[in-house]
This record gives C-alpha cells, structure tokens and sequence, in this order.
C-alpha cells in the first residue's frame, strides 16, 4: 500500500521552527523586561532569564545542526517541539502559570504539529501541550499584576496580554501554515508536471519507434519511383510542360531521400545532445528557403523586426523539423499568404507563423501539442504534438493564438544564447 507524501521535509519545517522559536523568545524577553521595569512585575528574574538564554542557545544550536548533512526525522523535528513546549512551560511556570495571558499560545505547536507531523507524533504534542496547561492551573508562582485586574494604557492588563499573544500567535500560524501550504502547491506542480513529462516521453518514444521502422520502409519505394521517373523523363522527352512537372516530382523524390538520410543521420544520441549555437537570423531565412523547395505553391514573406544586434540560439535538425511542420501547418491553411516574424529581446527569441485560415477551433484550443489532436480533417496531430515536445526540450514554448483580423498566429519562442554560454 503506497504512503502518502508528506506536506513538506522535516528539514524545512524545523528551518521554520527555528525562525517561529526566534521571534518568539524574542518577543517574550522584551515583554518580561517591560513588565519588570515599567510595570514592576515581581519575578525571579535568574530562573526566567536563564530559561530564556537556554532556549535561545538551544536555537543557535539548531542553526548549526541544520547545516549538517544529516536528514532531519520526524522523530527529532517531534523532539524540537517537546524542547520548546518544556521551555515554555518553565517560563508559564515562572510567570503567573495559567494566569499569564500568553497561556494560550500553547496553541501555536499544537495547531503546526498537526499540520506536520504524522498521527502519532501529533498526538504527542496534544498531550504534552494539555498536560503543560493542566499543570499551571495547579502549580505556578503567581504575579499579583496578573491577577489583581491592573490597568494599562485604560485596559486589564489580562485583556491586553491576550490581545498581544493573539497577534503573536495568529501571526505565527498564518507563516507556517502558509509556507507549508506554498511548498504543498509547489510540490504538486512539479509532480503534474513531471507526469506529463513522463506521459510525453512515453509517446515520443512510440513515434520515434514507428518512425524508425517507417523510414526503412521508405527507401525502397523512394527508390523505384526515381528509377520510374527517370524512364518517364526520356520518353516525354519531346513534351516540355511534362517534363518540367516530371523534373518537379524528381526533385520531390530525392528531397525526401535526403531527409531519410538525414533523419537516420541524426539518431546518433550523442549529436543531439550537442545542439549547434547559430544566429537566429541566417538559420531561420535558410530554413525557410529550404521549405520553400518542399513547397513551391506558398506564397510566404519573412519580416526581421529586431534591430540590436544578432541573438544566437541553439538549434539542431529536431529542432528545424518542428519549424518545418509549423510552417507546412500555416502553408496548408492559406497557402496565399504565410507571414513568418523574427524579433528578439535580451533573454529569448520569438519567432511568429501568420496565416489567413480558419483559425484554431476553441474547443481544442488548451490540447493542440498536448496530444494528438489535430485540426485538419485528416491530420493525425503527431507534427503539433511533436513540435512542442522539441522546442520544450529547448527550453521554449510553442502558443497558438486566433488573431483578431482572422487566421492562425503562431508563437515559438527560444531561449537566447548569450556569447560564451552553451544550451
């Protein structure tokens, strides 16, 4: 049976302890000195100084385990509050027992053991902070200020503490309660996130399979049409408009040999982990050149819109793919009219894909790249879904976008390489 994961590491709630257990023996040593020198409190003011100065070395003390190697159990995180619920106890004991108004802060590591500590140690704390409140009804030395009704400042000097301690205590709780509640959000965002990584990786490596098998597959069929194409060539000789659709077609057939030679070229592991560093602006015009060879029917504009400088980006063959199934996406929804916008700023580059289509549907708008969903009638999405993971991996985002005068605006934007630095 799997446990559940705790809120958060005993190493960060005893690092938060340690800051609550310094603000507050903070706060009482200078309610203690201001009661004894403005408001004549008659104390044994060695026993309650020192329990004050031992839990503040106790303190320095943590300060120096935290920096240890060692992991922080719940079985010590449980003992550091057993400490502090003695320390206090001494102090209430010293200070008016159950009639000191800061009686109820016992409160305070009730209230955080529970939110942090597992069932049984919880528990611990409930009986250690009831049978410490028990005691000081019974046995204290008592402070006749706090029990003959004196008023400070036009309120009983009883209302006041408990007003004081209820800042002081309510303050506490709301941080400790609110980091561990932060690092609880926190922590579910990295889970989330790992599991779609891992989801992703898992279908990426489906496709990648298929598509291995798929390029063996292709060459023999490439083959026979170059070898068809050729004898068609010769015998249409004598009809110039055939011919120059026939030369079309060659060019085609060997285009895409090209790139099963390249794709098996690039499955070596080890090139793909040393992605190239290059301009942005000169990978991106020969890129589209290129695409422009694979599809001579668009009608397609490049605007530089950055003026300082030149960015440098990482780039690979994956990562010019997913570029290419972006702009062939673009291309087949308005082939009249694609727009392809380069800018830039200090940290990041962002390259847009404008088209005049149809636009994205918006009720698959938040799944395009998340799976394979597509928004063509007979598209798979594996283009979509794949683009994403690759510009992801560089650790970019891919955004898709209805512009407001219609069609598609596509977002890529990639980390900026400054000079010196690698990916």
């Amino acid at each position: 049976m799997l446990q559940p994961l705790p809120l958060s590491t005993p190493n960060r709630n005893l690092v938060r302890l340690t800051i609550v257990r310094g603000i507050t023996w903070t706060g009482f040593l200078a309610a203690i000195i201001f009661g004894i020198e403005v408001l004549g409190f008659q104390l044994h003011v060695l026993p309650v100084i020192s329990v004050i100065v031992a839990m503040g070395l106790f303190n320095v003390a943590t300060w120096w385990r935290l920096g240890r190697p060692r992991a922080v159990t719940d079985t010590e995180y449980l003992l550091h509050w057993l400490v502090d619920i003695a320390g206090l106890s001494l102090l209430f004991y010293y200070t008016g027992g159950s009639s000191n108004p800061f009686i109820t802060y016992l409160l305070v590591p009730l209230g955080i053991a529970a939110a942090t500590l597992p069932w049984f140690h919880a528990w611990v704390i409930a009986i250690a902070a009831t049978a410490s409140y028990t005691t000081m009804m019974l046995f204290y030395e008592p402070v006749p200020q706090l029990t003959n009704s004196t008023v400070v400042f036009g309120v009983q000097l009883h209302t006041l503490g408990m007003w004081l301690n209820f800042i002081l205590s309510g303050s506490l709780l709301t941080f400790f309660i609110f980091k561990m509640a932060h690092t609880l959000r926190r922590r579910d965002l990295t889970l989330s996130r790992t599991r779609e990584a891992a989801l992703r990786n898992e279908q990426i490596l489906a496709v990648a399979t298929q598509a291995a098998g798929t390029a063996h597959e292709l060459g023999t069929p490439l083959s026979t049409m170059a070898v068809l194409l050729k004898e068609m060539r010769h015998e249409a000789s004598d009809q110039p408009s055939l011919v120059e659709d026939i030369d079309l077609l060659r060019h085609q057939v060997d285009t895409c040999k090209q790139r099963l030679q390249t794709l098996v070229a690039n499955a070596d592991r080890r090139r793909l982990e040393k992605p190239e560093t290059l301009r942005a602006t000169p990978w991106l015009q020969n890129l589209i050149q290129r695409w422009l060879v694979l599809r001579p029917d668009v009608n397609h504009r490049l605007e530089v819109l950055g003026k300082r400088g030149q960015p440098t980006i990482a780039v690979d063959a994956t990562l010019e793919q997913a570029m290419i199934n972006l702009l062939n996406n673009a291309a087949d929804a308005s082939p009249d009219a694609v727009v392809t916008s380069l800018d830039w700023n200090a940290d990041e580059v962002v390259i847009d894909i404008r088209d005049h289509g149809p636009g994205v549907p918006m009720s698959i708008a938040d799944q395009l790249g998340d799976t394979f969903i597509s928004t063509k009638s007979k598209g798979m999405g594996i283009g979509l879904f794949l683009t994403h993971a690759t510009v992801n991996r560089f650790g970019g985002g891919v955004s898709l976008y209805n512009h407001e005068e219609g069609g598609t605006l596509t977002e890529v934007k990639l980390p900026r390489i400054k000079v010196g630095e690698s990916l």
